[in-house]
């Protein structure tokens, strides 16, 4: 058992140097000050205490680093899955109350218990069921929710919390014209700023920026900003460890919300690293390890008050940009979020909550991926058309519902995709002995006596009858004059037994109509396949060839030369 695999931290802190540790340094900082106010304005999003943004903040990221395959993805609490969290939670509890903290603790224990489970059995596999279409669409439409349930902050009006974006614009609309104009002001200016500091230099902490002009315009002028909501008492101190209030009836009720944060959190976390991974070549991302450091993070960080954490985009990129190149920045960061906890809680007293508000606005409309939705109306219709159902459906639906609407549309495309694969009829290039499409080379020769048909996919349950289907109609077309059928096999990586099957049926029936059959270029699976299914007392081994251009010239000339070395080739192996 390889030790360094399960533990990856083992892999980079033998050989730490002091050189690495000041990029670790400079980005545990930097990600730390941007962390602070984020888990802050996340966890308001939640609908918990602000502290339990910061608790969220410590033991995720300690078990990431020691864990986690990628060295640089940040963990704690994200926008995205803090909207999640409040829309499954708030059905079961008031919003911020004892009861709805102890189930947003329960479900961070769930959520990763799931994880570590995936992990262990090798599932990282499921997230191949959404495609990138599928993540862009959603991902847009829940910054958009995320965005607009913000506005309640923003503006100082209490309007309706809901993930479903159109009761929410609707009671904006409907209360526009409360809107308390200071509040209004001082988030506007703190969203410009922002925008303007991101565009003149990113790796400029604009967070903090903001929130340090919004405490001190609050505590030194806060009698001319009368009505401005603000943090007021964050409790100090560290969490304290204590196992989640296990309830049966609750988990049951969690469990749909539970496998969305899975989903999400892990796709979150796969993007992203991969993203990072590619910008260097000293480690790689392996899905199934992500999932147990995942699983790690939410069920440790559950018994120390921490609610659903996953990696962030922007606290990722950030940690990257700034030097940081293993697991020795996030531990900083935990070290600064502590000294938070400890000693600076007071400070964050006189902070208003429409700055909290500016900045998760800007963070998430950020997300709202325009470009993707017109690159892919131009390039694939039906990609777009998957995005564009995702997006409808987690804006007006929810964000549960839009998750699984569209890991659903996914694999209904993959089902029409291998059910319908490409079928292409083959021609002789001319002077060669090479064989290609002929509806796309025109110069092609394609013979009356001779059907050369390409299948590109496996050829199985699924789309057995469209591949019968369509070999009788290309038959059909030859018309009497058609005497020869080969297969290029090339493409099909799998049989199975519905398609030896069909397979045999249709040797036998063309064999009636004196038409041959040949198989060309079979790989050896595929033709274990079919032999233990019993083809060759069909068909002899002579009737497989090494290539078309084979087949084609034995049919013609006759010349047995090349196919009985490729025939006893194939007798020895199956001897």
């Amino acid at each position: 058992m390889n030790l360094k695999k399960l533990i990856p931290i083992l892999e980079w802190l033998p050989n730490y140097t002091s050189s690495r540790f000041k990029g670790d340094l400079v980005a545990g900082i930097t990600v730390s000050i941007i962390l602070i106010p984020q888990g802050i304005a996340y966890a308001m999003i939640a609908g918990l205490p602000p502290i339990y943004g910061l608790y969220s903040a410590l033991v995720p990221q300690l078990m990431y680093a020691i864990f986690g395959s990628s060295r640089q993805v940040a963990i704690g609490p994200v926008a995205m899955d803090s909207l999640i969290v409040a829309a499954g939670v708030s059905t079961l509890a008031l919003t911020g109350s004892t009861g709805y903290i102890s189930i947003a603790i329960l479900l961070a224990f769930v959520v990763g218990a799931i994880q570590l489970l995936m992990g262990l059995f090798r599932l990282g596999f499921i997230v191949n069921f959404l495609s990138r279409p599928v993540i862009s669409g959603f991902t847009s439409a829940a910054a958009l929710i995320i965005g607009f349930n913000q506005f309640r902050n923003l503006l100082g009006v209490d309007f309706v919390r809901s993930n479903q974006i159109q009761h929410v614009v609707k009671d904006i609309w409907n209360q526009i014209d409360s809107y308390h104009l200071s509040t209004t002001v001082i988030g506007l200016i703190a969203m410009l700023v922002i925008i303007t500091l991101r565009k003149v230099n990113k790796k400029i902490p604009n967070s903090l920026v903001v929130v340090g002009f919004g405490i001190l315009l609050i505590k030194f002028f806060g009698n001319s900003f009368e009505g401005v909501a603000i943090i007021k008492d964050i409790p100090s101190g560290l969490p304290s460890f204590s196992m989640p209030v296990f309830d049966i009836d609750q988990i049951k009720e969690l469990l749909p919300i539970a496998l969305t944060l899975v989903l999400v959190g892990f796709l979150e976390t796969i993007s992203i690293g991969k993203s990072l991974e590619s910008k260097q070549d000293e480690y790689r991302i392996r899905p199934n390890q992500e999932l147990v450091a995942l699983g790690l993070a939410n069920m440790v960080g559950s018994l120390f008050k921490a609610y659903p954490s996953a990696s962030s985009f922007s606290r990722s990129a950030i940690n990257q940009e700034s030097g940081g190149t293993t697991g020795m920045s996030a531990i900083i960061s935990v070290i600064m979020v502590v000294l938070t906890l400890l000693f600076l809680t007071p400070i964050f007293y006189y902070l208003p909550k429409t700055i909290l508000a500016a900045i998760i606005i800007v963070a998430v409309f950020n997300l709202v991926n325009i470009k993707e939705a017109k690159h892919l109306w131009r390039t694939n219709n039906l990609d777009f058309w998957l995005l564009f159902a995702t997006f409808i459906a987690t804006l007006f639906f929810g964000i549960e519902y839009g998750i699984f609407a569209g890991v659903g549309l996914s694999i209904v495309v993959l089902i029409f995709r291998t059910s319908k694969p490409y079928i292409a009829v083959l021609g002789a290039v001319p002077d060669s002995d090479f064989y290609k499409n002929s509806e796309r080379f025109k110069n092609v020769i394609v013979e009356d006596d001779v059907l050369i048909i390409r299948f590109d996919a496996q050829l199985f349950f699924a789309n057995a009858s469209y591949f019968r289907d369509n070999l009788d109609e290309l038959a059909a077309k030859k018309g009497k004059a058609l005497k020869l059928i080969v297969i290029d096999s090339e493409s099909i990586n799998r049989v199975d037994s519905t398609g030896v099957d069909m397979l045999i049926e249709r040797i036998k029936y063309y064999k009636k109509k004196d038409i041959t059959f040949y198989f060309a270029g079979v790989k050896g699976p595929v033709r274990d396949a079919l032999f233990r299914a019993g083809l060759l007392d069909v068909i002899g081994i002579d009737h497989f060839f090494m290539n078309i251009y084979t087949a084609v010239k034995y049919y013609r000339t006759g010349d047995r030369e090349h196919q009985l070395k490729y025939a006893q080739y194939i007798h020895q192996a199956y001897k």
